[in-house]
């Protein structure tokens, strides 16, 4: 079993313009082709693991 921890801290200001403080890092999109955020991805990848409950 598993007990993710999704890691999403952190200002992103190398990501900057893109990264600011109202719209963190982990809310942008991997690519312009994608409508999900990176958290979402992240989220999307930990489905079908055993998560402990």
């Amino acid at each position: 079993m598993f007990i993710p921890v999704i890691m999403a801290g952190g200002s992103g200001s190398r990501l900057w313009p893109l990264s600011r403080s109202a719209f963190p890092k982990q809310f942008l999109s991997l690519d312009s082709s994608s409508q999900h955020t990176m958290l979402q991805a992240t989220i999307e990848r930990l489905q079908g693991l055993p998560i402990a409950e």
